[in-house]
Parts: structure tokens; sequence; C-alpha cells
């Protein structure tokens, strides 16, 4: 399960389950909005600054070298009804290991894209030191 890192008026940034890029997460727009071509300006900068925010975070608490961004909602589409949601996948990556809580972070595919697949499941006690770090890091 997702744990909440921060909540502004128009967005809730979680971080993601599956931990293989440290510090993967999501930025969900709380109304219902099925094109990103549809969000308000006030949303749209509301993003960036989260944006900015969080990859300094991630930079600071991490050393995450560079970051992919995705909005992809192809899931939502492989329901019977589906209800996709605008929101953004943050992919943190690192050219260095990483090492946090007993845990080693290895980027195997490093300046290639992201392999979605690859994945990392972690004690949620271990979720939840990441998700103080990152909050430790980033000025809301």
């Amino acid at each position: 399960m997702n744990q909440k890192i921060i909540e502004t008026k128009y967005w809730v940034l979680e971080l993601a389950e599956n931990q293989y890029y440290l510090g993967r997460s999501y930025i969900i727009l709380k109304r219902d909005s099925r094109l990103l071509s549809k969000i308000t300006s006030k949303e749209a900068e509301e993003l960036f600054q989260i944006i900015k925010k969080m990859e300094t975070a991630l930079k600071k608490a991490f050393g995450a070298t560079m970051f992919n961004w995705t909005c992809l909602m192809n899931d939502a589409y492989k329901a019977k009804n589906p209800k996709p949601q605008v929101h953004l996948h943050c992919w943190p990556r690192y050219k260095k290991i990483v090492k946090f809580e007993g845990e080693v972070f290895h980027d195997e595919v490093f300046a290639h894209h992201y392999d979605k697949y690859r994945e990392k499941k972690l004690n949620p006690k271990i979720l939840k030191k990441i998700v103080d770090k990152i909050k430790a890091e980033i000025s809301f």
C-alpha cells in the first residue's frame, strides 16, 4: 500500500510500494480528470512546485542523480469500465549504489529507460522511514 508523503490543495504525493527505484512515487490529482491537458493553470503551477521540491528532496535525502517522470494511464484502460485519473510517476535514478536502513538499492539499468517490472518490496517500517526522510527534506 502506498504511503502519503504530502498533500497540497490540488495534489497528493505518495510513495510507491515498489522501491526498486528508491523514492519512487506518484503525484495524483485530487479531483477527477482523465486528461493531463485538462488540468487548470493553478493545478499545473502547484504540480511543478511539487516536482521541483521532490527532486531537491530526493537529491538531498538519497543522492538521486536524475529523474524520469511519466504520465501513464494505460493500466486504467485494462479495466472493463476504465476510470483513468491524472497522475505522474516519479522514477528517481541513481548512478551509484545507495544504502539505507540496511537495504541496498542498485539501479542496474541507470542511463537506460526505467524497467517497471523490477521490484523491491520492503517492510512497511522501512517504507515509513523513506517517507520520513523525504518529508525531512521537502519544504512545503
